[in-house]
């Protein structure tokens, strides 16, 4: 065998429709009971600790106890990016599932990708501030500042982070880029503080309220 990183264990590990769907419904950026990845998987409790063992020790999820339960989530976002990534790999080769309804219509408007923005609603607003001046070549300017400073975003205690202020994400539905990074999360969570948008509690659906919609219009889309 050859040296260096073993792709082929995480692969294994990832590629298991069990896990698949476990990993999956983490995306929500949540932390899960070990039951309720068990529901999202469609085992038993018994083979849903196997497979959750097996995510741990391969370095993919967290796991800490919280009185009775155990809650899950993925270990970083690096894990995350990786999902993402492998979703739009799916989407492009056409390997869908068969899920159809107004859930699958939400998600593809505005849904979570961990901790970010996600959707038509991620690229829409990543492609407005590359248009209007306040993303150039992954840089925020100072026109950008001024834009996110404006909308709540405390970037000073961003900018003392170790994570990259932005970064760009491959969006699975939109196959074209949305923001992530510290900014991309800081920005979600600013549209969920002002009520912009709302989570689904049972989905990784994001849905803006009207005011959510002028606002953000107003901001990305002028």
């Amino acid at each position: 065998m050859k040296d260096g990183p073993d792709i082929a264990r995480i692969a294994a590990l990832i590629g298991d429709p069990a896990r698949a769907n476990m990993l999956t419904a983490l995306m929500s950026g949540k932390a899960l009971t070990a039951t309720e990845l068990a529901r999202e998987a469609g085992v038993t409790a018994q083979t849903a600790s196997s497979h959750l063992g097996k995510l741990h020790g391969g370095g993919l999820i967290e796991e800490r106890r919280q009185g009775r339960h155990k809650y899950v989530s993925l270990a970083n976002d690096d894990v995350g990016r990786v999902l993402e990534a492998l979703m739009g790999v799916a989407a492009g080769a056409g390997h869908l599932r068969s899920r159809t309804g107004p859930r699958d219509d939400a998600l593809r408007q505005a849904r979570v990708c961990y901790n970010h923005l996600a959707g038509h609603r991620g690229t829409q607003m990543y492609d407005g501030l590359i248009a209007g001046g306040h993303l150039v070549n992954g840089v925020l300017t100072d026109k950008g500042a001024a834009l996110v400073t404006g909308l709540g975003v405390d970037l000073e205690a961003l900018s003392a982070q170790r994570a990259p202020l932005c970064r760009d994400c491959l969006d699975w539905s939109e196959r074209r880029a949305h923001l992530a990074g510290s900014l991309g999360r800081a920005l979600l969570a600013r549209f969920i503080e002002m009520d912009w948008a709302r989570r689904n509690a049972h989905s990784r659906a994001v849905h803006f309220t009207p005011k959510g919609v002028a606002g953000f219009e107003a901001a990305f889309c002028g």
